[in-house]
């Protein structure tokens, strides 16, 4: 249910004249009650999508492909089926210098995020935030969130960061200066051990304390009110093994997951109930799941997207009601998650695209009003 409702905050301070500010109330169902319009009918579009079908996702589908680079309107997936992903992630890794940790300038990614709204697709971020303790990459896992906390020795430095994040969000806008709505998804895969965030580097509380100081800082200190928030486990086979680390239903909007697993049929039948579990989850709790990131690198396996990742969405009529699934970037023959011109996997990626399960850039009706 939808609310329109007003709340009226003033500020007095010192010989400064009394000022009011409107804050307009638009969901009560949202991590963020202030959300923008647009970013509201986007979740609305979602939750109304699911069941539909499952839209197609990759990641710096825009930026560079298999021997190509930052080409006005050229893509890999584009290249292969003649249509766009509809669904197209980006990261904020290196989020202090001109390029993210894959070389992509940020300000080219505004341009493409605009381009993207343009077209009507839909925009996902992950974040691969170096440690902010040791200053090395996401994959240093030594111990760092129990010191970036409130009140911990390294807060201030890490709200640093966040105020870089912020900045670039605050960014993302139409030319006419309308906020583009975007699904954030940090602190990925938490359950797994490979980052400063993940299940061997923070206890469950730490973890939840860190989500919920990153939303405060965006939404209540920031004023950013574009984002929808997904949380994205890796792998799991039961509720109790995804919700472990959870941080509560006033915190999240999405419910992801992240598998690299489908490299054999019982990987299938694994992936499949992992779905079914998570939109079974989704459901109870009024949220939309999604399969934010899914791959085998370099696709060895000629029939995989149909017999293997579609066959997973389908398993059952829970796992249908996956909203997306984002394939990983393509950055050189051997490293790509997705098909390109003459791939082995790239007449079953066609059979794929033809499947009335799928849904791809051009088939899209309009996400925001």
């Amino acid at each position: 249910m939808i609310i329109c409702l007003f709340l009226h905050f003033y500020a007095c301070t010192g010989d400064k004249e009394q000022e009011q500010v409107n804050y307009p109330v638009t969901n009560d169902f949202l991590v963020d009650a202030r959300a923008t319009v647009e970013t509201v009918a986007l979740y609305e579009f979602l939750r109304t999508f699911a069941g539909t079908g499952t839209m197609f996702g990759h990641q710096d589908d825009l930026a560079y492909g298999i021997g190509w680079w930052a080409q006005v309107d050229h893509s890999d997936v584009k290249a292969v089926c003649g249509d766009y992903p509809a669904v197209f992630g980006w990261d904020l890794g290196d989020i202090n210098r001109q390029e993210n940790l894959d070389g992509v300038n940020f300000d080219n990614m505004i341009d493409w995020m605009k381009q993207i709204n343009d077209l009507g697709g839909i925009i996902t971020i992950s974040m691969h935030l170096d440690n902010p303790v040791t200053d090395q990459n996401a994959w240093d896992n030594s111990e760092a969130v129990s010191s970036i906390l409130p009140g911990q020795s390294d807060n201030m430095k890490y709200r640093s960061t966040l105020e870089h994040i912020a900045d670039f969000l605050d960014r993302i806008k139409t030319s006419e200066g309308a906020y583009i709505p975007v699904i954030l998804r940090p602190y990925h895969e938490h359950n797994h051990t490979w980052s400063w965030w993940g299940s061997n580097s923070c206890t469950p509380a730490e973890y939840n304390a860190l989500w919920k100081m990153t939303v405060e800082y965006f939404r209540d200190e920031s004023n950013l009110h574009h984002l929808l928030y997904a949380i994205s486990p890796q792998d799991i086979s039961s509720a109790e093994e995804y919700l472990a680390r959870y941080p509560g239903d006033e915190w999240v909007d999405i419910f992801g997951i992240d598998s690299y697993s489908l490299w054999n049929m019982p990987a299938v039948t694994d992936l499949g109930q992992a779905l079914s579990i998570v939109n079974e989850l989704a459901i109870q709790r009024g949220k939309v799941a999604a399969l934010t990131e899914v791959g085998i690198e370099n696709i060895p396996i000629t029939n995989w997207w149909t017999d293997y990742l579609l066959a997973a969405i389908n398993f059952n009529e829970f796992s249908q009601k996956t909203a997306w699934a984002l394939v990983w970037r393509n950055s050189t023959v051997e490293h790509h998650f997705a098909p390109y011109p003459d791939h082995s996997s790239a007449a079953n990626f066609i059979d794929f695209y033809d499947n009335p399960m799928t849904y791809f850039l051009g088939e899209l009706q309009q996400v925001y009003p």
